[in-house]
């Protein structure tokens, strides 16, 4: 299995159609979460505050995932369904067809903050 140093490292492994997702989700989780840390975490790049993962994000074959708590899961619910995307217990699945808007990205982020609170 191939470990990762970093973000830049874990989006160029990536499949190529789906990298410009993961470079756009990094930015926007960078720019909602300015106290957090880039880290790799069960080999998948993420952003943490402190000692706590927030969210993570990965590419798989054919799509991408963006990943957090149930209770933002939850909390976002109605906003996933607008998007037209499917949710798991602690994901959002989302593809170059169907990509993930970033004001869900933003509140996916702060409902985060706010439940780590």
């Amino acid at each position: 299995m191939t470990t990762f140093a970093d973000h830049d490292d874990y989006i160029t492994a990536a499949a190529e159609h789906l990298r410009p997702l993961l470079i756009e989700v990094r930015g926007w989780l960078a720019e909602a979460l300015p106290d957090a840390t880039e880290i790799i975490s069960y080999n998948m790049p993420g952003f943490a505050i402190g000692d706590s993962a927030v969210v993570g994000y990965a590419a798989f074959s054919k799509q991408c995932g963006i990943y957090v708590s149930g209770e933002t899961i939850n909390a976002c619910a109605d906003a996933i369904t607008a998007a037209g995307l499917e949710a798991t217990k602690n994901g959002v699945k989302f593809s170059p067809k169907k990509p993930i808007p970033r004001d869900l990205v933003e509140a996916m982020a702060a409902a985060e903050v706010a439940g780590a609170a």
